[in-house]
Order: structure tokens, then C-alpha cells, then sequence
């Protein structure tokens, strides 16, 4: 969880301004979190107190109104009694990456990461990118190699993971859905060499950059155990404290 906290922080200041580089500043002075972080933060919170994933992100990402949520969500946030708005966004995947850490089978992963998905993004693929990634998180946990996380996700999902950052990156461009942010998140993480290495891969396609960092970064911080202690001290500094309180719960509980 973290390992996604990292990517959106540091992938944040790339958003509006997007390069075709892995090298950057890691920490940028002018790093934030945004509502990726807010909303990883909130599907955590549920799982550890066993509050609704709905009440839990209405209640958390209140708090943070300036976060940077999209239009539709916003709407959705500030209308109580708002159903699923049929979104195939990636912030149904964004905020996806506790699912993979909490829960101990494929099943379970899959059926939790629908639910967080259907209370916003209930179009086909907006459940699609979070499942595909809860269950890349999964399996990169429990210690598949890469070759079988990407064929057990492009066979499930039919996303095309045949692909390196070289191929994509020249054509590649700022992209808010599901199927154009996953697919590219992924490849990022299956030809990195470390944490590190994976979301400066993410942000260097020049995409949604800290949504594709928050993706690969919580992909990268499963299969390579952890993250470097000098990036977990940066997040834990830019953080508020609930933030980080119900951030440090999680990983004691789920380490």
C-alpha cells in the first residue's frame, strides 16, 4: 500500500507537465499526494474497521475535498444518496491495492475488488482495471513470477501485456480510462528491476502519471517485498497524520 502511496506522490507533479524520461528527481519539492492516495487510503480503512467501502471513501475523501477527484466523483461525493455513475475511469484502479494485500485467495481478491469498484465505476471495464490490478497485487504477493502475473492477467482480462515501456512510450499520451492506464501500468512494473525502477518506468510513458505510478507502485511494492526505507520516510513526512495513522495500521496488519 505504501508501494502505491510512493507512486501517486511522486508520479504527482508529472500529471500536468509530462515527460518521456526515467530521469527525474525522485521527490520533486513540489510532490503531493492527491485522491489516489486519499482513496487507497479510505479502501484500507474499510478493510481494517469493516466499515462500507462506500462510507468509508465518502467520509475519508470528504475531509481531503481538494484532492484532486474528477468531475463525475465529485458529484457522486457530494450527493448522499448517488448511485454508481457507469464510469470506466482508472480511479476505480487507483485506489485498488489494499484489496490485493488483505485478502488470502484469488476468489476473495476478485469479488472485493468488484465491490470497491461498483459503488462509483460500474461499467465493465471500470471493474476490469480494478480487478486486473487487486489481482496482479495478489500475485505478485504470494510469489508468482512475472511471466505468470502477465499471463494470468492478459489471459483473464485480455489486455495486451506483449508490449515493453519502449514500445509504448513514443506514442503513448495522458489517458483517463481503465483499459488505456492498467494495461501500460502493469507492462511499467513487468520490466522494472526494482520498486524504484518500476515507477520511474510508470511516469516516464508520459500518461496519467500519479495514477499510473499509484498502479505499478503498489504492483512493484508487492513483488519486490516492501519499499526502500528512504521512500517510506518521504511518504510518512507528506502525509497527514490520519492518513498515515490508518496507512501504518494497514501494513503492521498486512505486512
Amino acid at each position: 500500500m505504501i508501494g502505491a502511496i510512493a507512486g501517486d506522490i511522486i508520479g504527482s507533479v508529472y500529471e500536468h507537465r509530462r515527460i518521456k524520461t526515467k530521469d527525474f528527481p525522485l521527490f520533486d519539492p513540489r510532490c503531493h499526494f492527491t485522491d489516489d492516495t486519499v482513496l487507497t487510503v479510505a479502501i484500507a480503512n474499510a478493510i481494517l474497521s469493516r466499515e462500507p467501502y462506500v462510507d468509508s471513501v465518502r467520509r475519508i475523501a470528504r475531509k481531503y475535498p481538494h484532492a484532486g477527484y474528477g468531475g463525475s466523483f465529485m458529484r457522486w461525493l457530494n450527493s448522499p444518496d448517488a448511485g454508481p455513475y457507469s464510469s470506466w475511469g482508472n480511479g476505480s484502479a487507483m485506489r485498488v491495492s489494499p484489496v490485493g494485500f488483505a485478502f488470502t485467495t484469488e476468489h476473495e481478491v476478485l469479488t472485493e475488488a468488484k465491490a470497491t469498484a461498483e459503488m462509483t465505476h460500474n461499467h465493465p471495464e471500470g471493474v476490469k482495471g480494478a480487478q486486473a490490478t487487486a489481482l496482479a497485487v495478489f500475485l505478485a504477493r504470494t510469489g508468482s513470477s512475472k511471466e505468470s502475473i502477465r499471463s494470468r492477467i492478459a489471459s483473464l482480462f485480455e489486455y495486451d501485456l506483449d508490449r515493453t515501456v519502449e514500445d509504448i512510450r513514443p506514442t503513448y499520451s495522458f489517458d483517463v480510462s481503465c483499459q488505456g492506464t492498467v494495461p501500460e501500468a502493469i507492462i511499467a512494473f513487468l520490466d522494472s528491476t526494482s520498486y524504484e525502477d518500476a515507477v520511474r518506468n510508470a511516469i516516464s510513458l508520459g500518461g496519467d502519471s500519479d495514477t499510473l505510478g499509484c498502479v505499478t507502485g503498489g504492483i512493484a511494492e508487492a513483488f519486490y517485498g516492501g519499499v526502500p526505507h528512504h521512500i517510506r520516510a518521504k511518504v510518512k513526512e507528506l502525509l497527514t497524520p490520519d492518513l498515515w495513522s490508518v496507512t501504518e495500521a494497514f501494513c503492521l496488519k498486512y505486512r
